[in-house]
């Protein structure tokens, strides 16, 4: 069963009903705003709305008892939903609200929903919703914070079961249990992101359809080889199997490298990512050295492997006397900078395989959002906030550029008797 939900952008009915039972998502953008005092408005502007729309679906499922489709109901029935507005201190929320009307012949239409009326009524119920929200969250007393924030409108706490409560604290621990064993991914891509003094090691995997699948997450760094070989040996558990080629795309690391070779086999070609090369090659240079570097690297990359190779040789030569620090860098593991060269793929396709953009372009909107913060609590907390990010990415993963030539990659790899044989 998948562990996340696609929404559209603006619909945030599906958004509410989902972080109805994943509550957990909501964790770090809390303790982010604690920690870094992030403006309340920032958090109302992603989650605040799907958060009161869902205390507002609460509140009608008291009256009305849980939507059961095609079954009758009682008095109360509901009756679709409309626009409405909760206001706050200092702005008014829209928010999509349950309608609820009683039957044809009973006493009056219309039956409003206790917490939207509460809420309307008194605008410092609906802070008190979200206050009450931040400061349960910080407690990581994770089983009360939906209940107290529903009886701050009046919601009984006994009309929330304890299977809807129990079911954000298996958010997490979800993501980190993701069974592979029907998929059959193709390329594995790895890197890491620095919170303050913490690291993070992610894993995005793409299956042979263009499908980007968040494999996994782990603390610690790259060159931590106890970590990563941890890392690559919970996904051999849970059905990314050794035994069947794979690319590997990677940031760079000797521990990385080493531990994809113990868990894998060395016979798994490895893709080292170009723009960290380029990063580490232009840290070593003047300003007025770093543009042609940056154009001959760039260049050099589009050639077949052994001109491409031969082309970054003649650089690094160039910088030797001058540039040590640079030479070394552009000749350290300068063979793997060409490994898709070697394969043969497409163009479209081999742009997407030799960086780790996949995982830096999530990576990114965490950065954005974490750039104000002065103090992580732990790395317990760092690992949630990365999990719910990559989790709350993936749902707007799009299959990779050129997917239609994934085939050519999988032949390269020499693939082709193992996908018989798994089809």
């Amino acid at each position: 069963m998948k562990g996340y939900q696609i929404c559209a952008r603006r619909d945030t009915r599906q958004l509410a009903e989902f972080l109805t039972v994943n509550g957990q998502m909501l964790i770090p953008m809390v303790e982010l705003v604690e920690t870094a005092q992030l403006a309340v408005d920032d958090l109302l502007e992603h989650l605040g709305r799907a958060t009161l729309e869902a205390v507002l679906s609460i509140s009608a499922a008291q009256l009305a008892g849980a939507s059961h489709q095609g079954k009758p109901g009682g008095e109360i029935v509901r009756h679709g939903r409309q626009q409405g507005v909760v206001p706050l201190a200092n702005r008014k929320i829209h928010v999509s609200r349950p309608r609820l009307r009683r039957k044809p012949g009973g006493d009056g239409g219309e039956v409003d929903v206790p917490a939207y009326s509460a809420m309307r009524q008194d605008k410092r119920l609906s802070a008190k919703v979200l206050d009450t929200l931040m400061r349960g969250v910080s407690t990581r007393n994770y089983q009360k914070i939906l209940p107290d924030a529903c009886e701050a409108v009046g919601v009984s706490k006994s009309s929330i079961s304890r299977e809807f409560v129990e079911a954000s604290e298996q958010t997490y621990k979800a993501l980190l249990e993701r069974k592979f064993d029907d998929l059959d991914i193709l390329v594995v891509y790895i890197d890491g992101v620095v919170f303050g003094e913490h690291h993070v090691l992610a894993a995005i995997g793409i299956d042979t359809g263009g499908y980007k699948h968040v494999l996994g997450v782990a603390q610690g760094a790259s060159e931590n080889a106890t970590v990563v070989t941890a890392l690559l040996e919970s996904l051999v558990e849970r059905g990314v199997k050794p035994g069947v080629k794979r690319l590997f795309v990677i940031d760079g690391s000797k521990a990385l490298r080493k531990a994809i070779d113990a868990v894998y086999g060395s016979d798994n070609p490895v893709q080292r990512c170009r723009l960290h090369k380029e990063r580490n090659v232009l840290d070593h240079l003047p300003e007025e050295q770093k543009g042609y570097a940056q154009l001959t690297m760039r260049a050099a990359f589009r050639l077949d492997a052994g001109t491409g190779m031969k082309r970054l040789q003649d650089l690094a030569a160039n910088y030797e006397k001058s540039y040590p620090s640079a030479a070394a860098s552009l000749l350290e593991g300068l063979s793997e900078m060409f490994t898709v060269n070697r394969l043969g793929v497409p163009p479209a396709l081999s742009r997407c395989l030799v960086s780790t953009n996949i995982i830096e372009s999530p990576n990114a909107g965490v950065r954005v959002r974490t750039d104000r913060v002065t103090r992580w609590k732990d790395g317990e907390m760092v690992l949630r906030w990365a999990a719910a990010a990559f989790v709350a990415a993936e749902a707007q993963f799009r299959r990779v550029t050129g997917y239609g030539d994934l085939w050519m990659l999988s032949s390269a790899l020499g693939r082709n008797g193992a996908e018989a044989k798994a089809a």
